[in-house]
């Protein structure tokens, strides 16, 4: 009531946004103070309906946003993307449609850092964990069976990308004392470095005895390792992937390792995920497959969920941190 008079005031209405995959407990509750957030899976019963009406989705790795999902979501300003890769979004179909894009490019980086150095040691420096008694003679025999071939840091460290995974890598490696080498199509600043020395990608190949890829998922790095770049990998090398399975020919990469039994694969990533029982690199002795567990700590899980707060910044007007579009 104001000078006798009723005022009435309108609030604005509640954005509805969907939520297709998991998210942090914290992140999804601080969202929903502010919007209304409903968590439907996209190949649920009522997704269509609420899509139609949706302002903002939140999506993670398996969510298809593309032209047929964007045609049925005339309400939509933006997609967030819990997590780094953008394989899963047509970005050039969101651009066209006004939709913006946002991701947390950053939040994984340390859990994957940890995990590919976890599998270098794993592929290098063999042990177990002893669980009864051993004589004299089976004690002396299990040191000499996981006696190492090679220290890791006499190894030459070949990073393919160096971004901002890449370059944490390559600081590990240095640390390690080891000689490390890259490839990137940018000129990386002698600052960002970490030490490593820019080769030519042949090179990179040739030289490495371990290589591990962080390049991201653009459509032309599509099937980057095929048969002409195993080709020139060492007989021995340790090969990681940790990035995204599209860069890698699967049928090219089981070949080569099946022809080399003195190397080591080890792959975190698949094109398609999950793979079925015809996937070319299943079955083979020195290829060790994961799935897709890299940026699998609570800590990455948490930091990804925060893209909420980039969506709720398109939602308000406001410009996002981390825009993809």
């Amino acid at each position: 009531m104001v000078g006798g008079k009723l005022i009435r005031f309108s609030m604005p209405p509640t954005p509805l946004i969907v939520q297709t995959e998991e998210l942090d407990p914290a992140p999804g509750a601080w969202l929903s103070e502010r919007a209304h957030l409903v968590r439907v899976g996209a190949g649920d019963a009522g997704f269509g309906e609420l899509l139609a009406q949706a302002e903002a989705l939140v999506v993670r790795t398996y969510t298809q946003v593309n032209e047929t999902l964007l045609a049925r979501a005339p309400r939509l300003r933006v997609v967030g993307r819990a997590g780094v890769g953008l394989d899963n979004i047509d970005l050039e179909a969101c651009r066209r449609k006004g939709v913006r894009v946002v991701h947390t490019p950053d939040a994984n980086s340390q859990a994957v850092v940890e995990f590919v150095w976890s599998l270098v040691f794993d592929a290098l420096r063999p042990r177990v964990f002893l669980t009864e008694a051993l004589d004299k003679k089976r004690w002396g025999e299990a040191r000499k069976e996981l006696r190492a071939k090679r220290q890791v840091g006499d190894c030459v460290l070949g990073v393919y990308g160096m971004g901002r995974i890449g370059r944490r890598v390559a600081r590990v490696g240095t640390a390690l004392g080891m000689r490390v080498l890259y490839h990137d199509l940018l000129d990386v600043p002698e600052s960002h470095r970490a030490g490593a020395n820019p080769v030519s990608r042949d090179e990179l190949l040739r030289s490495s005895d371990i290589l591990t890829v962080h390049v991201d998922d653009r459509p032309s790095n599509r099937g980057l390792l095929d048969a002409s770049a195993f080709a020139l990998l060492r007989a021995d090398v340790v090969f990681i992937n940790a990035a995204r399975g599209l860069l890698v020919d699967a049928a090219a990469c089981a070949d080569f390792f099946i022809k080399h039994p003195g190397a080591t694969a080890m792959l975190d990533v698949h094109e398609p995920e999950p793979f079925g029982p015809t996937y070319p690199l299943l079955d083979i002795r020195n290829v060790h497959l994961s799935p897709h567990i890299a940026a699998a700590t609570e800590a990455a899980q948490v930091n990804m969920s925060w893209v909420v707060r980039d969506v709720w910044r398109v939602l308000n007007n406001e410009e996002p941190q981390f825009a993809a579009v």
